[in-house]
């Protein structure tokens, strides 16, 4: 779904009270109310509802028994004409992928109205239950936020685009059994001016229960949400997921052995980048791995992480549909010192670009235990540029190869590493300035290390390596370029071929 920005200043608390006018007007006309009776709503109202629910028994939302059978039929009823609520949001339906209907609320001066009935906002007048919902547009002309399915929700950045989402909330992703999925049963919505909005939801789940506040605000440089959360925990959890991001990785220029298709690259993001409470800045590259695996990176009062796609070159993908050199970056930015714990990078093979195999969290040390509450606080920034913009280089390519010097003979039991730094930190720098590539990786297994200026590329820098694959390694590459034992760049961690 593409999305192009408009402006317009309409007050949406008049759109909203046009809209109660509109369903008594409906109701008064003989057809079934939209909204029922208001009452009061507010943050600690909704926290108290989950903390009540998380003392009963877990039980699973119903079916809908009237749902869109098909992707046709979906888009058919959630894009045709229909009418709006709080004058810019629209109404997904319950399909065959989407089965579960989840309440809706509108709220204004405190004051929240139930939907009872959705009819006439769905286009075709199809009788049909809300899956969830997306918000328009100034201008009407596209979407910038959906809330959709579970407890998934995405946003645009500022080059109007979808790619990957986030989840309230994630439960033992990544280990052995199913992974539990808990859902936003119900939202309440208030809108406060075009382009900004305030959702609140509900959280249930077998494990846990929760109530969230999203503070979403459609700006230039991307969709912007302040996010609030209150955790209930049914039982104990072993992998409490906070903040999670879901994308997908197929494959890219470093590695194609699983690509069967004719573009060059295709992911909706390719890195996952972690500033550390130690100041450290980190970039891990994605893979589609062979076979399912999590990788723990220590971020001990963590100042932000996540998944961004740093590749945004029309050549590298060639896709003029799905533009994947517009897709957005998802960085989550802690409110408050989360403590002592770990961002985990879970990568799952894939052979299609239709599945997500991509997750990324904080997960806490201290274990989630039945009767706990905790709260978090974070900023999500959906948006195009790259986190760690400023003087410290990142990287921008890294390929991998048969060892040795190129047109001559292969060093057999050896891989090659090829990284390219880009930054300000670099520009003025040459061969002797005493720039040089830090490796965790040492003698004999390092057979070769250079780190030198690109010729006719100003702040550009590469290294080159060349490691044993049948000696004893780390399990992961580590490499920083240093300058004066100062750190001129991101720290590349980036898992050893063997």
């Amino acid at each position: 779904m593409n999305s192009t920005t408009g402006i317009s200043r309409r007050s949406s608390l008049a759109l909203l009270a046009g809209a109660m006018v509109a369903a008594q007007s409906a109701a008064a006309a003989g057809r079934p109310p939209k909204f029922g009776p208001a009452t009061p709503f507010s943050w600690d109202v909704l926290v108290a509802r989950a903390q009540a629910l998380a003392g009963r028994r877990y039980v699973p939302r119903p079916h809908a028994p009237d749902f869109a059978p098909n992707f046709d039929a979906a888009t058919q009823r959630a894009y045709g004409a229909a009418e709006r609520l709080a004058g810019f949001v629209r109404l997904m339906p319950v399909t065959h992928l989407a089965r579960e209907a989840v309440a809706l609320n509108l709220v204004e001066g405190g004051m929240a109205r139930p939907l009872l009935a959705a009819n006439g906002l769905f286009a075709g007048n199809n009788a049909t239950d809300p899956a969830g919902f997306r918000v328009l547009n100034p201008n009407l002309a596209g979407d910038w936020l959906a809330f959709l399915g579970a407890s998934y929700f995405r946003a645009v950045g500022p080059q109007d685009q979808y790619g990957l989402s986030a989840r309230g909330i994630a439960v033992d992703t990544g280990l052995d059994g199913p992974e539990e999925f808990p859902s936003f049963t119900e939202f309440w919505i208030e809108a406060a001016s075009p382009g900004r909005l305030r959702v609140h939801a509900l959280l249930d789940g077998a494990s846990v229960t929760g109530a969230f506040a999203f503070d979403c605000a459609l700006t230039p440089e991307g969709v912007t949400q302040a996010v609030r959360s209150s955790l209930f925990f049914r039982r104990d959890i072993r992998r409490l997921g906070i903040a999670p991001a879901t994308s997908m990785f197929w494959y890219d220029q470093n590695d194609r052995r699983v690509a069967t298709d004719w573009r060059p690259e295709i992911h909706d993001s390719d890195g996952l980048a972690i500033w550390s409470g130690s100041g450290e800045r980190i970039w891990r590259p994605l893979a589609n791995p062979p076979h399912p695996r999590t990788v723990s990176f220590r971020a001990d009062g963590v100042k932000g992480f996540g998944l961004i796609q740093r590749d945004q070159r029309f050549a590298d993908y060639q896709d003029d549909g799905a533009f994947y050199d517009r897709r957005p970056s998802l960085w989550i930015e802690p409110v408050g010192d989360w403590g002592k714990g770990s961002v985990l990078l879970y990568e799952m093979p894939t052979d299609s670009e239709t599945n997500d195999n991509i997750v990324a969290f904080w997960h806490s040390d201290q274990p989630a235990r039945a009767g706990e509450r905790r709260d978090f606080a974070y900023r999500l920034r959906w948006m195009s540029q790259d986190p760690f913009d400023g003087n410290a280089a990142r990287v921008v390519d890294n390929w991998s190869g048969a060892a040795g010097i190129p047109g001559g003979d292969t060093i057999p039991g050896a891989r090659k590493y090829v990284v390219d730094f880009e930054g300000k930190a670099l520009a003025g720098l040459d061969r002797q300035s005493g720039v040089e590539a830090v490796v965790n990786v040492a003698k004999p297994a390092l057979l070769a290390v250079a780190a030198y200026p690109l010729a006719r590329q100003s702040g550009r820098w590469r290294v080159t390596l060349d490691i044993r694959t049948d000696a004893s390694n780390p399990k992961d590459l580590r490499l920083f370029l240093r300058h004066n034992n100062s750190a001129l760049s991101e720290t590349l961690i980036e898992p050893l071929s063997s």
